[in-house]
């Protein structure tokens, strides 16, 4: 079935992981008829986390998608994952979400998952209501989730439902503020009015009259006519809370059980009678041909254009999720690929359900769906009409800040774990790895250790490959303090011609370059001119190994200043060979040290935890340089560490400042290291040449 723009519902549920996002998107599928029966995240076979990871975690690890057909519209449910190693995931559903549900549970109210989830919303703008989940489970308390939802945000809190106890205090029904009407369920999760309890009629006028308040200030008109002692007609009351939900002046409670059914319907009703439809959502921005950015306009009789907002690879081919922005698309069409300006024809359209997916013949404007077997795009893309094209504004990703090397157990395979990665990339844009030439490790980006467990996993179970995590190396340098002259000899006689090359060289420190500065004095041809580049090469590839622990050598001025040479046996190779028996024999001389990489970390932390954040970094050998208050309540904190100290810092932080920190961090120098570190790296070097 075929939806107007103005009867779909673009919403993502967001909350900290166990808060029953994916069991409510259940919920409302099982009472709108989308599915036959109530699937259960223990027992492994709810619609949206149909992953064989999700089902062995149960828990969310990816986005999944389920349309929920209800009152004439249609609610494309984007079912977010609520661990923090999975937020890549949320940044692509609110990237194409028109608002937002943000799952609270009665046992714990605002958690870190809800606070941090409030966040994006608030730097997107994006409306949004907050569902208070698990009301009837044992240890729930409903009050005392609102008070701190209340405590947080204050008066634009309006709740539009509450529940109904009993003498037991467990909860029976629901009470439907707007419409002044009680509920309890039913055997089959039907919905039966009741009449509102005696003891529940004064919260009820207690709440709508808090409802009033709430609608008398989203206009002059409303404000008159409540101060005047008018009552509002029911249409007016919608009208003022959409206009309060719009405006961000307003976010609407809602309520309920979503395993027995209690509350869905009342959310579904607060979905399509409050939330903004694609036409009233938070406007993109795009960048024309010319480079000029500006909003972009939803608007269905428009040139078509799409955006690519996921991509998700399986044993049947690729699927990219899209949402139709403009226009309406249908298969085969001729469009642009704005990333790489290369005509793209469409491929099969399909709506996506959980890991099913329906072919259709068209998807309207404002509707998410997917286009399969289109290898050429990626996650981000903008497919648009030839006669107009744009580029949407990308998808903010964090930054990845934990790494860690990853090694196949079977030697040789190498390659399969490169082409595993690189197609779970094309997956999950919020990691990347990279193969450090230097260090000879194939390090993994990415937001924390779950994220990367899952990763092995699937290595193993999709691409047939096991692997081992490993700490990363350490990119260690190695310079002189001291000036050194050494003689180099090579004298080799195996029969006809020989090798010979002779060569004094002057090695000293040279602070003003990293790399190796070659330069020669030879006076009267003892080294013959075309001989130089010989010995420079001799040394370049020399000084890739220091003297102390196998690191490159930097700050290095190395000077031929005399030597000998044979007319006949003397040869490139022996001049080469000569300048490395130099090096050799002078770097244990020169007084070496080892240097250190060090960083620049940033981390943003709420002022609680500063104590426990500086003393940390402290004992990480780390210098702090300095804090600001960001402006949101919270402190940055900066400081330079050493890269050594940082291997588990990702993992740390969170624990210490239970996941509300986060950091940055970045090269700037190298130091000398202390003698103790000195000492540690320079054993371990020695203990893995002689494995």
């Amino acid at each position: 079935m075929s939806y107007s723009v103005q009867n779909i519902r673009n919403v993502c549920l967001l909350g900290h992981a166990g808060n029953g996002k994916t069991t409510l998107v259940e919920s409302m599928l099982y009472i709108t008829g989308g599915t036959v029966r109530l699937g259960n995240t223990a027992d492994g076979n709810t619609l949206c986390d149909f992953d064989p990871e999700e089902i062995r975690r149960q828990t969310s690890i990816s986005t999944a998608i389920a349309p929920v057909e209800y009152n004439g519209c249609k609610i494309n449910v984007l079912d977010t994952p609520g661990a923090f190693d999975f937020a890549g995931d949320v940044m692509e559903a609110l990237q194409v979400a028109d608002a937002a549900i943000i799952v609270c549970s009665a046992k714990a109210g605002m958690s870190v998952g809800a606070e941090k989830a409030w966040k994006y919303c608030e730097q997107r703008k994006i409306p949004r209501l907050l569902y208070i989940s698990k009301t009837d489970e044992d240890n729930s308390d409903y009050n005392a989730a609102f008070e701190t939802l209340r405590e947080r945000f204050g008066k634009n809190i309006a709740p539009v439902a509450a529940p109904i106890w009993d003498a037991n205090k467990k909860v029976i029904g629901i009470i439907d503020v707007l419409h002044k009407r009680a509920f309890e369920i039913g055997s089959k999760a039907e919905r039966i009015e009741i009449d509102v309890p005696e003891d529940k009629k004064p919260v009820l006028d207690e709440l709508y009259d808090a409802l009033k308040e709430s609608v008398a200030e989203t206009s002059e008109e409303f404000m008159d006519k409540y101060f005047s002692g008018e009552d509002f007609t029911y249409a007016e009351m919608l009208q003022g809370l959409r206009q309060g939900v719009k405006d961000l002046s307003l976010f609407p409670v809602v309520c309920g059980s979503a395993l027995s059914g209690l509350g869905t319907r009342m959310l579904l009703d607060t979905i399509v009678e409050m939330l903004p439809t694609p036409l009233e959502g938070r406007a993109l921005m795009a960048e024309n041909a010319d480079g000029h950015a500006d909003k972009f306009v939803i608007a269905p009789g428009a040139l078509p254009t799409a955006y690519v907002f996921k991509t998700v690879s399986d044993q049947y081919g690729k699927y990219s999720y899209i949402k139709v922005l403009s226009g309406s698309i249908k298969p085969d069409m001729p469009m642009v690929n704005a990333r790489t300006n290369e005509a793209e024809k469409l491929g099969r359209l399909y709506v996506i359900k959980g890991k099913k997916a329906e072919e259709v013949k068209e998807l309207g404007c404002g509707d998410i769906g997917a286009v399969s077997k289109m290898d050429k795009l990626k996650t981000g893309d903008t497919l648009c009409e030839p006669r107009k094209v744009v580029k949407i504004e990308p998808i903010p990703f964090a930054e990845p800040c934990y790494s860690v090397a990853i090694y196949p157990k079977t030697r040789g395979q190498e390659d399969k774990i490169a082409q595993g990665l690189n197609r779970m990339c094309e997956e999950d844009p919020s990691f990347y790895f990279v193969n450090n030439a230097e260090t000879h490790q194939m390090v993994i980006y990415a937001a924390g250790d779950i994220q990367v467990d899952v990763l092995v996993s699937k290595l193993k179970s999709r691409f047939n490959v096991d692997a081992e995590l490993k700490t990363p190396k350490v990119p260690y340098r190695e310079k002189i303090r001291k000036k050194v002259e050494k003689q180099g000899r090579h004298k080799k006689q195996t029969g006809g011609s020989g090798q010979f090359g002779d060569v004094w060289i002057r090695f000293e420190p040279n602070p003003d370059e990293e790399e190796l500065v070659f330069a020669e004095e030879v006076f009267g041809g003892a080294v013959p001119k075309n001989f130089f580049p010989a010995v420079e090469k001799g040394l370049r590839e020399a000084v890739v190994h220091g003297p102390l622990a196998g690191y490159p050598v930097v700050n290095l001025k190395a000077t031929l200043y005399d030597g000998s040479y044979h007319p006949v046996d003397s040869s490139e190779i022996a001049f080469k060979t000569a300048a490395q028996i130099s090096y050799r024999a002078a770097m244990p001389e020169a007084s070496p040290v080892l240097l250190e990489p060090i960083g620049a970390l940033k981390v943003t932390i709420p002022d609680s935890y500063m104590g426990d954040v500086m003393g940390d970094i402290t004992k990480r050998r780390g210098r702090v340089m300095g804090m600001n208050p960001d402006g949101e309540g919270n402190q940055v904190l900066e400081a330079e560490v050493p890269m050594a100290e940082m291997d588990t810092y990702a993992i740390d932080l969170r624990s210490m400042t239970q996941s509300r920190g986060s950091f940055t961090f970045s090269f700037v120098r190298y130091e000398d290291a202390p003698q103790p570190v000195q000492d540690k790296v320079i054993a371990d070097a020695k203990a893995e040449a002689e494995e």
